[in-house]
């Protein structure tokens, strides 16, 4: 088997500063190993907008685009050179942090959800305002057993959380075996 710290990552699509979701999982996957080996930690967060459909259904998907590009912006704005931003379906992006902990989590939730109410979308019919649900998981470089499909598998469930707790928050996800943090 190859070893991950040899695996070269794979470019953005043309055109996007995007990473697909096949090279997302593949750099998770990655990134993953590594935390793994030197036990680091990492966070994953999965990002959605709230009342996306809502604003496609108001504005149409040209708006929605536009708030895509701007998200794009304020998430590329706030991460570091080590960081990966990638397509999720159904609109959602993901965020890989390695190195970050639960406090450098909570810091750039803040950031990003702090910028997305200053970064409101302008359309012809006026500005409007968006807001983020952030659904983030953490490996906190210990010896416990965890795959990378699971913690995006909690980071897309604190995602949905947050969504169903009324948007613009972060929720973090349970520790295996623990319970959901705030």
């Amino acid at each position: 088997m190859a070893d991950p710290d040899q695996d070269s990552a794979p470019a953005p699509a043309p055109g996007s500063a995007l990473f697909s979701l096949s090279q997302i999982r593949h750099l998770m996957r990655v990134e993953f190993s590594r935390a793994q080996r030197y036990r680091y930690p990492l966070a994953v967060l999965v990002i959605a907008v709230d009342r996306l459909r809502t604003l496609r259904e108001l504005y149409g998907f040209e708006a929605a685009a536009e708030l895509r590009t701007r998200l794009v912006a304020l998430l590329e704005a706030g991460a570091r050179v080590c960081d990966y931003l990638g397509r999720l379906v159904d609109d959602r992006l993901v965020l890989v942090l390695p190195h970050t902990d639960r406090a450098g989590v909570e810091s750039a939730a803040r950031r990003y959800l702090e910028g997305a109410k200053q970064t409101p979308l302008v359309l012809p019919a006026g500005q409007v305002p968006f807001s983020l649900s952030i659904g983030a998981a953490l490996y906190d470089g210990g010896p416990e057993v965890l795959f990378f499909e699971s913690l995006l598998e909690r980071a897309e469930a604190a995602c949905a959380a947050a969504l169903a707790a009324g948007g613009d928050r972060l929720e973090l996800a349970a520790a295996p075996g623990g319970e959901a943090r705030r």
